[in-house]
Formats: C-alpha cells, sequence, structure tokens
C-alpha cells in the first residue's frame, strides 16, 4: 500500500528565484567575467611591450582542451599529417640546400581552416584565439600593438613532433616581411615535463642577451612578434608534442607583401612570353623592393627570463571571428596558399 504524507514545501523553497534577482546575478557575472578578460588582454599588452611575448595558461580549461586534443590525435592517427615545409629564412651562412630537411624541422603538420569534419573544437580555439587578438588590437593605450591592423590571419597550422629527439633549429617565422606580425601557438600536451621530454620552445628576443623557455604544456597559449625580433627554436623532443599555430597579418604589410608577389609573378610572365625575343626581354622592375636577408640569429648566453605566464578563464566577453563588427572583423576563412613566396605559410 502506498501512502502520502503532507510536505512541508516552504522550507524547500529556501532562495527566492525572482527575476529581477536571476538577471542580476547574471549581469554581476557577466560583469566580473568582462573584467577578468579584460585583465587578460590588459596583461598581454603589458607583456608584449615589455618582453616582445606573452605566456597565458589555462586558456580554455581541461573539457574544452581535451576535446581539441582528441581531434588532432584522431587527424594524426588518420594519417592527415604530411612533413612540414621548409623556407629559406634560416641562418644566411648556413644555405638550406645542403641540409636536409629533416635536419631542420622534423615536425608533421596539417592546415586546418575550421569547416573540416571532426575540426569543430580546433575551429572554436581559433575563434577564441581571434577574440583576444581583436581586443588586444583595438584596446586604448595598446603600445606597439596600435602600430599593426591586424584583420587576417593563416589558417591554423596542427602540428605533432612524434618524438625521438625531433626538433626545429633556430629561425624566425617571417624574415621577409610577408604581412606576419604575431605567431599565436596553443599546446596539448598532458603532464609534460621537459626535464624528462624535453621540446622546449627557446625564443631569444632581439636585440638582448637572454632566453625565454617555454615548456609546450597542456592548454598554454603563447603569442609573440613573428618577425626578426624573436628567433625561435623547438628543442629535441622525446615523446609526441602536439601544437596548433595561427599567425596574424598586418593589413599594410600583407597588401606590400602580395603587390611584390604580383610584381614578381608578372616579370616571370612577362620573360617566358618574351623569351624569343632578346630585345624584349623584360628588365627587372625598379619601383620593387627586394625582400630584406634572413635575420641573424641572435647569440644568447643567459638563462630563460622574460614575462610572467598568466592563468586566463575560458574567454566569456568574445568577438567570434565569423562576427561582423564593422572593419573589426578577423577573416578566419583565409587561405594561406595565398601567401607571397610559398604555397603554404610556413615557420
Amino acid at each position: 500500500m502506498i501512502t502520502s504524507t503532507t510536505t512541508d514545501y516552504q522550507n524547500f523553497f529556501k532562495h527566492s528565484a525572482h527575476p529581477a534577482n536571476a538577471e542580476q546575478f547574471f549581469r554581476e557575472l557577466l560583469d566580473k567575467r568582462e573584467r577578468r578578460y579584460e585583465d587578460l588582454c590588459r596583461n598581454i599588452i603589458n607583456d608584449m611591450n615589455q618582453y616582445g611575448l606573452s605566456v597565458v595558461d589555462d586558456f580554455l580549461g581541461m573539457e574544452t582542451g581535451l576535446k581539441i586534443l582528441n581531434e588532432v590525435r584522431s587527424m594524426y592517427n588518420a594519417g592527415a599529417f604530411h612533413d612540414g615545409q621548409l623556407v629559406h629564412n634560416q641562418k644566411p651562412d648556413a644555405p638550406t640546400s645542403a641540409v636536409r630537411g629533416d635536419k631542420i624541422r622534423g615536425d608533421k603538420i596539417k592546415w586546418v581552416g575550421g569547416n573540416e569534419p571532426g575540426c569543430s573544437n580546433v575551429w572554436y580555439l581559433t575563434n577564441q584565439i581571434d577574440s583576444v587578438v581583436y581586443r588586444v588590437n583595438t584596446m586604448k593605450d595598446n603600445g606597439i600593438l596600435g602600430n599593426y591592423h591586424i584583420r587576417e590571419r593563416t589558417r591554423a597550422m596542427v602540428a605533432c613532433y612524434p618524438g625521438s629527439g625531433t626538433h626545429y633549429v633556430m629561425h624566425v617565422d617571417n624574415p621577409n616581411k610577408d604581412g606576419r606580425v604575431i605567431t599565436a601557438i596553443y599546446y596539448l600536451n598532458i603532464n609534460w615535463d621537459a626535464r624528462e621530454s624535453g621540446g622546449i620552445l627557446r625564443i631569444r628576443p632581439t636585440p638582448g642577451t637572454t632566453v625565454a623557455d617555454i615548456e609546450p604544456k597542456f592548454d598554454r597559449l603563447i603569442f609573440f612578434w613573428s618577425d626578426i625580433r624573436n628567433p625561435h627554436e623547438v628543442q629535441p623532443a622525446h615523446r609526441t608534442r602536439y601544437a596548433i599555430t595561427v599567425w596574424y597579418f598586418d593589413a599594410k604589410e600583407r597588401e606590400e607583401a602580395l603587390n611584390r608577389a604580383k610584381l614578381e609573378n608578372s616579370r616571370t610572365n612577362n620573360a617566358i612570353t618574351s623569351s624569343t625575343s632578346q630585345a624584349q626581354q623584360a628588365e627587372p622592375d625598379s619601383t620593387t623592393t627586394p625582400p630584406p636577408p634572413p635575420a641573424t640569429v641572435a647569440t644568447a648566453a643567459t638563462s630563460a627570463t622574460g614575462p610572467s605566464s598568466t592563468s586566463s578563464p575560458a574567454p566569456a566577453a568574445v568577438l567570434p571571428a565569423s562576427m561582423s563588427t564593422g572593419t573589426g572583423a578577423l577573416n578566419a576563412n583565409v587561405s594561406s596558399n595565398s601567401c607571397a613566396a610559398s604555397s603554404e605559410i610556413c615557420t
């Protein structure tokens, strides 16, 4: 037999849930997140101005980071990665033609736009990075970042160093003014211990004699200038090491790079079409500025110094890359094969 008793529900509902109270609660929560997000961006601005790089830990949180890691592992296990390409931007006194590619960089890579099947979490990551870069580029009193107009980026380069001492020698991402101004790297390596696994990213900011040794820890995001200010290397990794890199373009430098590429292509085409006539052979265009020589790597002797790591909650009040905000929307669909001087942007 089922019996029923009278229950005093007045004691059960101990807290009022009036709409006004709920609205106030969420408003305060959003305000708190906005303040923390503002602080995060301000810390990045300060670090970039002072050190030329910035480290943000706990960027998206364990749950989201694991989703991204699982996607990357699935792509790698499916054989979707290929050897990283080389650009002739190493030291000028060490011609790459005399060095085997796997002696320069040993990573496997895949370019991801975000709309491919099985890449939704990678897309979410790049969207969040877009939001941070847009914010620091448009905030008041942002120092050096205010010198650039950032509205485009490359696709995401997902990279795997498969252990066994694979590495990437000292190099500069953008030695030839191809438009890239900020390098952003997100790491996916759980319980990484550099003493056992190596794989440190060593940055040697120039000018100066200091080095910054950055461990590729899980859910860590770093930013640094892409040009000759930051020669860097990936030291030998002794276990599988995953990273996702995105490069952001300065609009003016990017336009100049594309114009140089068009002029070079035009000269090449003219030379081909007029090769049968010596008198009509094209002369070099005196208005074309040749790219500067590769930067000489700074020699550093001191131990790691630089910005302290910033811990961050997942960005709250963000601007997705697909959101149109006047001219402030980042173009997340920029194909890196439109880049001057190479079919893909490479580090």
